[in-house]
């Protein structure tokens, strides 16, 4: 909460993160448990802003915009820093034109979180606390298209707050995270497709694919040093030969940091946040020839449970077609076996809140552990794929980290069959048969 005095600093006030308002279209935030509300005069001022607030008329060829930029610094008893944000108001279109010109040459980005939120994390000497997390919940939304929105909006915030974390010096954590964000947007959009394909839509997967492309070389090497080249450089125990085999996948860690960063700070990470913005603000979805507008609009506004049940249905029938005799698979099988866990996951995730109890719980938590299972399994063949890409390391090296790695395969794969029968028994939550 921003207080303005008549005189003075601006008065930052401590409040909860989800009483931020909210960045995106479709995306309220979540309002405070009863038990969790604090009376006005509980809140203290924990930071201050002090700058300037200009108002600034413009005119564009897409419409009048009106710019209010807000630039000083925010200070706390111990710290400070500049902040700067600017906000645009006036039609959608104009905006993005606007904002689009900008983007091209200035590092503007949606922020992170609340000025008040930056201010309690300041005075706290913590990062921000996401108002995002996790899958999103779409259980307050009536319709499909209710449900689209706020699941992009959601989903875009949260890869727009792991993303400063996501340098080679702030651990794996920011990539991983940002990563997952990214697949659940992409899972999002493949599960709206038969209401909300189009151009836009397509060009925007196209961006968020090209972005997993620079963050999965990341994550590889992430887990590849932190799991099997650790373990297998600790079973073997002091060797020049493994310690030259690990300098040379830090340094191939070091470089794709270094190509996501360049991402991320280049223009193009910018455009792909303006272009699911627009997604949220224009609807191009609705934008159909006639013979087929109707029949789109239906659909959009369909009631969400009917919608997401017939895609978890057809989701965990291809599943099960697809693990049958899972004890005879080969490496590529199981490989596919774990993308389609995946899908059905992430779909799982997002549908659930709908039908909230024990049986969605259960379901979840032995999905997940078939996951789990066929990841280990696939960071083994990972983990032989990055092996094959260092050149200079010792070929000794090389061949021990493929026997440590499939040694663990046999166990994986084990573990993987184990949960695939539970998940058998674990009746779909969508379904009342």
């Amino acid at each position: 909460m921003l207080e303005a005095g008549p005189r003075g600093a601006r008065r930052l006030l401590r409040i909860r993160p989800d009483g931020a308002l909210p960045w995106l279209p479709g995306t309220p935030a979540a309002p405070a448990a009863e038990d969790e509300t604090e009376p006005e005069d509980a809140l203290a001022p924990v930071a201050a802003f002090s700058g300037w607030h200009i108002l600034l008329p413009l005119a564009i060829p897409e419409g009048p915009v009106q710019a209010e930029l807000l630039t000083g610094k925010l200070r706390a008893v111990a710290a400070e820093r500049p902040v700067a944000r600017l906000q645009l108001t006036g039609p959608a279109p104009a905006l993005l034109a606007l904002a689009g010109r900008l983007a091209a040459d200035l590092p503007m980005l949606p922020p992170r979180a609340a000025l008040a939120e930056e201010g309690r994390a300041l005075a706290l000497g913590a990062p921000p606390q996401p108002r995002r997390r996790g899958p999103p919940r779409l259980d307050g939304a009536g319709t499909v298209e209710e449900a689209l929105l706020a699941a992009i909006g959601h989903l875009l915030e949260a890869m727009l707050y792991h993303a400063p974390a996501c340098r080679p010096d702030a651990g794996p954590e920011g990539v991983h995270q940002m990563r997952v964000a990214l697949r659940r947007l992409r899972s999002v959009l493949r599960a709206f497709r038969p209401a909300a394909r189009c151009p836009a839509v397509d060009g925007f997967d196209a961006g968020l694919k090209a972005l997993a492309g620079l963050l999965g070389p990341a994550r590889d090497w992430d887990v590849f040093l932190a799991g099997i080249g650790a373990e297998a450089a600790a079973a073997l125990g002091p060797d020049h030969r493994m310690a030259a085999l690990l300098t040379a996948a830090e340094a191939r860690r070091q470089a794709a940091y270094a190509a996501l960063r360049q991402e991320l700070d280049g223009p193009g990470f910018r455009r792909l946040v303006l272009d699911g913005l627009a997604l949220s603000l224009l609807r191009p979805w609705r934008d159909q020839p006639a013979k087929e507008a109707a029949e789109r609009q239906a659909l959009l506004a369909a009631p969400l449970p009917a919608f997401a049940a017939g895609l978890l249905d057809r989701r965990w029938r291809k599943l099960r077609a697809r693990g049958k005799e899972v004890a005879g698979h080969s490496a590529g099988a199981l490989h596919e076996l774990r993308l389609t866990v995946k899908r059905l996951r992430y779909a799982a995730e997002l549908f659930a809140p709908l039908w909230p109890g024990k049986a969605s719980r259960r379901f979840l938590k032995r999905l997940a552990a078939l996951q789990e299972e066929l990841g280990l399994a696939n960071d083994t063949a990972v983990a032989r794929m990055l092996m094959g890409s260092l050149s200079g390391v010792p070929d000794w090296a090389v061949g021990a980290v493929e026997g440590f790695a499939a040694a663990r395969l046999g166990r994986a794969q084990r573990h993987a069959l184990s949960a695939w029968e539970d998940l058998m028994l674990a009746a779909p939550f969508w379904s009342d048969s």
